[in-house]
């Protein structure tokens, strides 16, 4: 009989992250000069703990045991076979996907919320502030700060904020408090509302609020955390992919393709890294980032140097940006809005080691019913991105007479998200998508940024 799932027990864990700073080169973050930052200047809004993991470049970093004690709550996750899915495909594809909805906030978010709560707790931090798409961020974030004993106060992008009410009600069950996005609160908040009073937010303007709400914090007892983008959250999340390759060694498989959603870039990591370490090494295998047409940073957007957030608080990443005043479409995969790709992702894109998707919104929901009519479970619409390029990879698959191991990652359940649910079955849904011309206005924005290298790792 085959197994529909594939466990490790709490012994096999991994008790080591991977650093994927160990096998490529990056180009530098750059100050408001145009001369590389180092990482005194990023010690205002994070504990130097976390700053010393940003820009380390050890291959393997250790799970502090007091991390490992929390993430046991869920983890390891179990490997999961989609046979329903394959069987209604008609696929010889063998589907298997990281199920990361099991964690208490019900997505991957977790795995760096909690590490990020405990260095924080270590450095003598007592809230932190950050900001949140969807909401699965700023609920993983209230959940690993109440574990900790810290204050969390998290701005929610606004249309998220009203799509998705629960995901506040979350925050507050862990002791979070949540403020819709932009706020009168802050100066970033007050200027994104004077120019436009019904903007629908975005996460740069998020961002810039909770940068804003840490730094003005004279005691220095707030510090500020993401729940994506930069290299120590990658880090973190990478904890995914080493335990599928131990789960897939149990059963003597080994993926011909790795998938993940992408937004800032975490969950794709966090599935995908330990498999790019492989390819590096010569190992064949193809690895799909899946991203909203409405927001394509890595299908159709420049590499470029570009700010992480509206107001321009943070250091000039390298990056794939729609440019960092972008808005975008209030489509309902809320944790994929975001204007940039995380430089880590973004690098591994230009050298080809990665290739870039892209679907629509209906083509994602799409997915999502399918694989709810088959294999019973409600995925997020961030998920169904993966889904809508799973589905194609196994149907090529079928055309091709090939029978392909497909992993992918599911980032998070859907349990919040029905009202979107409820909009595409009746036909309300609507696709979005970047026009040239808007393209073309955002990219007047980097006209004045220095250009980044286009380096090569092998």
């Amino acid at each position: 009989m085959t197994a529909k799932k594939i466990y490790l027990t709490e012994d096999e864990m991994p008790r080591q992250w991977y650093n994927i700073l160990a096998d490529i080169k990056m180009n530098p973050p750059l100050g408001p000069d145009g001369n590389p930052v180092g990482p005194d200047a990023l010690s205002a809004i994070f504990p130097m703990n976390l700053i010393e993991q940003e820009v380390s470049s050890q291959r393997w970093i250790d799970i502090p045991e007091e991390v490992l004690g929390v993430l046991k709550i869920w983890r390891p996750s179990p490997l999961v076979r989609a046979t329903a899915l394959e069987k209604a495909l008609g696929t010889p594809a063998k589907i298997y996907f990281k199920n990361e909805s099991v964690s208490p906030p019900g997505s991957h978010k977790p795995n760096t919320a909690i590490p990020q709560a405990y260095y924080n707790k270590v450095a003598g931090t007592k809230r932190i502030t950050t900001e949140t798409g969807a909401g699965q961020w700023g609920s993983a974030l209230s959940f690993a700060c109440n574990q900790f004993g810290l204050e969390c106060l998290v701005f929610m992008v606004r249309v998220s904020f009203d799509q998705k009410p629960y995901r506040k009600s979350m925050m507050e069950a862990w002791n979070g408090k949540c403020l819709a996005s932009p706020t009168s609160d802050t100066q970033a908040g007050r200027d994104a509302l004077a120019k436009d009073p019904n903007t629908p937010g975005s996460l740069g303007i998020a961002i810039s609020e909770a940068i804003e709400a840490a730094v003005s914090d004279k005691s220095g007892s707030t510090k500020y955390s993401l729940g994506s983008v930069l290299n120590h959250v990658m880090l973190h999340q990478t904890i995914i992919g080493l335990e599928a390759k131990k789960q897939f060694e149990k059963i003597g498989e080994y993926p011909d393709i790795v998938i993940g959603c992408a937004g800032g870039g975490s969950n794709f990591a966090g599935i995908a890294f330990p498999y790019v370490l492989d390819k590096i090494n010569g190992k064949q295998i193809e690895i799909y980032p899946v991203e909203p047409a409405a927001c394509p940073t890595l299908t159709k957007a420049p590499f470029v140097y570009d700010h992480g957030d509206t107001s321009k608080y943070t250091p000039l990443l390298p990056m794939h940006s729609l440019g960092h005043a972008f808005v975008p479409p209030p489509f309902h995969a809320g944790g994929l809005r975001y204007h940039g790709m995380a430089p880590t992702v973004s690098q591994l894109a230009v050298e080809g080691l990665i290739t870039p998707k892209s679907v629509t919104q209906l083509q994602a929901y799409k997915a999502g019913v399918i694989l709810t009519r088959t294999e019973g479970i409600i995925p997020a619409p961030e998920t169904n991105h993966a889904l809508a390029c799973v589905i194609d990879e196994a149907n090529k698959a079928k055309e091709e007479g090939k029978e392909k191991v497909i992993l992918f990652n599911w980032s998070g359940h859907g349990l919040i998200d029905l009202s979107a649910y409820d909009r595409y079955f009746a036909g309300e849904l609507k696709d979005f998508e970047l026009t040239d011309a808007e393209m073309e206005e955002s990219e007047k924005i980097f006209a004045s940024h220095p250009k980044p290298q286009m380096l090569k790792s092998r």
